[in-house]
């Protein structure tokens, strides 16, 4: 006699995310898998006194989302109780953020640390008046003279702080910054309070730390909110002793192991290492890489670490990522690795690459640069030619320009890319400032990408951003920017169905797992994700406000939205 489903699906639309893209209009789940796909002919002969029939009441069922380029422990740290949101629309100018600063002085004892994080330079008011001027410590001081503060911008890749901080930190008018970091300065030669890349490392590294209690609290946070967001899997894209957070992140590898022994993890969870810091040589990368001690994960279905995060170059609003032709302003950036020379840095790059791959490991590469990204993806292709490895799946984060030659060179090898539409809306007026016009409508190149043959995946890169799907969709078919509304590169515009596939099995390809996961096939994990309406006849700009009704887990409901 045929087994009855735990749970049915009907009367809606089902995005099997398959080769053929299938729509269908019912899905049955047993224990963890998928049973049955098709009609509601088929569903019926699922249905017993104990199923649970969801009625999808012309909604939408597709595949679990997989943000496969993610902070979530970061995320959670960097949201209140643990962290002041200076992000906009909670602020939309310096004297905003010097008013929030205010008040958390004035809860705070002497010396205490005040520690935020998300402002950005294009919503703040004083940055894009004309004349423009940037944030500086004089600003902080004002408010906060005998307590330290350290506020990181939206992208993670700079740093305001204020003169007691610098103090703290040993920084002066005599201070070296790392190789490809900056210190701004005055005109008088003295630090302004901006730092970007390795330079915010001497400050960050001061900050308190959070308790591992905190650090598993903070976990907890993040997955609560992917989950009411359709999310049920994600890559937590760099833990390790080279955590970029001072060590915010470090432990977070047994933070994971417990929560999975515990059976707290609502996700699956792709883990990439960061052995190293921006800024340290091959030496330290091999020693960190070879002494590293990972817990072992009971489930690695639910837990695993696949791979090794190399931080390459900066990002192009910080001028830090490494081009080919000058920035608007001049000067081209630089590789963050060590090293007195651009061939120096190019040559340590190339070491950390391929001792990574020769190791067994796959390699996600932060890098956004055209002229980083070319030489990334050359020592991918040397260090699969030296030590052949079939489907190593190393790929390319962030990859904002990358060149013809690099997207070829991905092609050949089986190379992908992971990029960030919400980074992409979120920026790209900024863009234009730094990089001109027609080099911030190419950045985040989805369409040729796609048209290369590389396998694309999304990610929302939070805290950066929010981890929100239905944006990232909306954004790669519109390329209509947040702050203006304006078309950014419509010739890198890619279809719905397109943009589906780098949530789901796209991204279940970059963790080794698109033969269980990432697609709605009978036999494949029931990791699904409900919406409350038709995304086949939807206009992409109302996609960012559809509502996630229900999201299942290996067959669990673990998000189910109120009933109205």
């Amino acid at each position: 006699m045929e087994s009855k489903a735990d749970l049915v699906f009907v009367n809606g639309r089902v995005l099997t995310v398959d080769r053929d893209f299938t729509i269908a209009s019912a899905l049955a789940v047993s224990g963890e898998q998928i049973v049955a796909v098709g009609d509601e002919r088929i569903a019926e002969h699922f249905i017993g006194p104990g199923t649970r029939v969801v009625d999808l009441a012309g909604g939408t069922l597709l595949p679990g989302i997989n943000d496969s380029h993610c902070h979530a422990l970061s995320f959670g740290l960097n949201r209140p109780p643990f962290n002041l949101d200076v992000g906009f629309p909670a602020v939309s100018s310096i004297a905003d953020v010097v008013a929030m600063v205010a008040d958390a002085v004035a809860t705070r004892r002497p010396g205490e640390w005040i520690v935020g994080s998300g402002w950005d330079t294009g919503y703040l008011q004083e940055c894009i008046d004309d004349p423009p001027r940037l944030p500086t410590r004089q600003d902080l001081d004002a408010v906060s003279p005998n307590n330290p503060v350290y506020l990181g911008d939206f992208s993670y890749h700079a740093a305001w702080c204020n003169s007691r901080a610098l103090e703290a930190a040993g920084i002066t008018s005599e201070t070296v910054e790392p190789d490809g970091s900056t210190i701004v300065r005055d005109g008088d030669g003295e630090p302004t309070g901006f730092l970007t890349e390795g330079a915010r490392y001497a400050v960050r590294e001061l900050l308190p730390l959070p308790t591992h209690e905190q650090r598993k609290q903070a976990v907890r946070t993040a997955m609560h909110t992917m989950n009411a967001l359709g999310i049920t899997s994600y890559t937590e894209a760099g833990i390790g002793p080279g955590d970029a957070g001072g060590g915010m992140a470090e432990g977070g590898l047994q933070v994971y192991k417990e929560l999975l022994d515990a059976a707290e993890l609502s996700v699956r969870v792709t883990v990439l290492l960061l052995v190293v810091k921006m800024s340290e040589p091959f030496t330290a990368f091999r020693q960190a890489l070879d002494t590293i001690e990972v817990p072992g994960y009971s489930d690695p279905q639910r837990c695993r670490v696949v791979g090794v995060k190399v931080l390459a170059d900066g990002v192009p609003p910080s001028r830090t990522a490494w081009l080919h032709d000058e920035y608007v302003g001049g000067g081209f950036g630089a590789l963050t690795v060590a090293g007195d020379s651009d061939e120096e840095r190019v040559e340590q790059l190339r070491s950390m690459i391929a001792y990574a791959h020769a190791a067994g490991y796959q390699l996600g590469v932060h890098v956004t640069g055209d002229r980083g990204i070319d030489a990334v993806v050359q020592a991918f292709a040397d260090a699969v030619r030296a030590h052949p490895r079939d489907d190593s799946r190393h790929y390319v984060i962030h990859g904002d320009l990358m060149t013809r030659e690099s997207l070829a060179t991905c092609a050949e090898f089986g190379f992908g890319v992971n990029m960030n539409p919400t980074i992409k809306w979120t920026i790209a007026d900024l863009e234009e400032e730094f990089i001109g016009v027609e080099r911030a409508a190419y950045e985040f190149p989805y369409r040729s990408a796609i048209d290369a043959g590389i396998t694309v995946g999304s990610g929302s890169d939070t805290p950066v951003t929010f981890p929100d799907w239905r944006q990232g969709v909306s954004t790669m078919i519109l390329r209509e920017s947040k702050a203006s509304g304006r078309v950014s590169g419509p010739e890198q515009r890619i279809t719905f169905e397109e943009a589906i596939r780098t949530y789901t099995i796209n991204a279940a390809w970059q963790d080794f797992a698109d033969d269980w996961k990432g697609s709605l096939e009978v036999g494949k994990i029931a990791d699904l994700c409900v919406v409350g309406d038709d995304l086949l006849d939807m206009d992409p700009h109302d996609l960012p406000h559809v509502p996630v009704t229900m999201t299942v887990l290996g067959g669990r409901i673990i998000h189910e939205a109120p009933a109205l």
